[in-house]
Formats: structure tokens, sequence, C-alpha cells
């Protein structure tokens, strides 16, 4: 046999090496915006988040931006999405386009859902994660974490959040927080005892927008 056939099933396993060491160094984030009742109104702040997220994403990056309504469950609920090709001009179409669509998104949004389902949103967050095949997947869920449920939706059951971090992001406090602060403490503490029982890699709360470079720092 002559050597230059047993080097060929080498040298596919090294392209396969290779592609699969690129793919686990990109990152995946997946948004969840609250459009739910007066949280609506948080949206230019949701806007300048995705702004940053834009401004730091790299070649083999994935982003993708959803509204949290009545029922979140669904591709439909997604804004925007997008993975960013290695072209540095069509990163930068790519970019604009994915920005245009979260601008028109809010520009047309009239009022906010009635209820506020959260899970759907994360179970949804977690497939599209799990399929770009991304080293560090993160869901980002831009909410007061307050989620209401209509007397149809069955959500209390078990998920799979294995390999995925979960950052809480300007968590308003509601007036009932005001009140009695426990609820808003309690309200954070089952969503990271959910997460974390469901397999999350990580659970941080951040409402200082000003230092979202914390989040993502030492990423190479």
């Amino acid at each position: 046999m002559s050597r230059h056939y047993w080097m060929i099933p080498l040298l596919a396993v090294g392209l396969l090496v290779s592609c699969a060491d690129q793919r686990s160094h990109a990152q995946a984030i997946y948004m969840l915006v609250d459009t739910s009742g007066t949280y609506s109104q948080e949206l230019d702040k949701a806007q300048r988040v995705v702004s940053y997220l834009l401004g730091n994403m790299k070649s083999g990056d994935s982003l993708a931006v959803a509204r949290v309504k009545s029922r979140s469950f669904s591709e439909k609920d997604i804004i925007a999405k997008v993975t960013l090709s290695k072209d540095p001009m069509q990163i930068n179409n790519q970019k604009r386009a994915f920005a245009d669509k979260v601008g028109t998104f809010k520009a047309d949004l009239k009022k906010g859902s009635a209820y506020t389902d959260i899970t759907g949103g994360i179970i949804q967050a977690s497939e599209f994660l799990n399929e770009t095949g991304a080293g560090q997947k993160t869901i980002l869920i831009f909410s007061d974490m307050q989620e209401e449920l209509d007397y149809k939706t069955v959500r209390d059951f078990p998920i799979n959040l294995q390999g995925i971090r979960i950052i809480a992001l300007n968590v308003t406090k509601l007036t009932t927080d005001n009140v009695d602060p426990r609820r808003y403490l309690g309200r954070l503490e089952w969503w990271e005892k959910r997460a974390r029982n469901a397999g999350a890699t990580d659970w941080r709360v951040v409402n200082d927008l000003e230092h979202l470079e914390r989040i993502f720092k030492g990423r190479g």
C-alpha cells in the first residue's frame, strides 16, 4: 500500500479536529427580552445591550434575540439571529442587518403582552444554543423575572440547561418588592435554584449595565 493512502485518513481526522476546535472556541448567546406589562418600557436598555454584544462578537459567534411574551416556546418569537461569517465585510453587513431588525421590532411594539412565559423562552433558547455547537453558551434574560402564565400554559416540569450559563439582566424591582424586599430576593433565589438543578454552569444577576464587559471577561 502506498504511503500516500494511509495519510488520507490522518488528514481527514486532522480536519475534523480542526473544525471541532474552531467551533469549541466560538460563543453563542441567546437574549430573551421581556415584553410584558410595564417592563416593555425597558427596551431602550435592551437595545443598548444588543449593540454591545454585536460590537464584541467575532467570526463564528452566534447571537439571537427573542421576545418573552404569554407563550414563548416558539421560533416565531426570535426577533433576529445570526452566526458571523469569516469575511470581515460580510460580518459588518450581518451586524448591521441584525441591529436593524431589533430596532424595527422595538419601534413596532405597541404594547406589552399580558403574560410572561420565561420558562418557555429558556427552553427555546437552550435548543438554539445546543444546535450551534459553540464552546461557550449563554442565555441572557432581560426581565424582572416575574413569571406569569395563563391557566392553560404548563411549565412546571424539569428543564435541561447542561453546559449553559444563565445571566439575568436589569432585574427591576416591582412595587410589591419595594413593600417587602423578601419577595424580590426570594424570586431570584427560586430562579437560581431552578437553573442550577437544571445543570446550568452558572447563574448570575447583573443590574449594572455600564460594565457588561465583566460578563465576558477573559475571552481571547
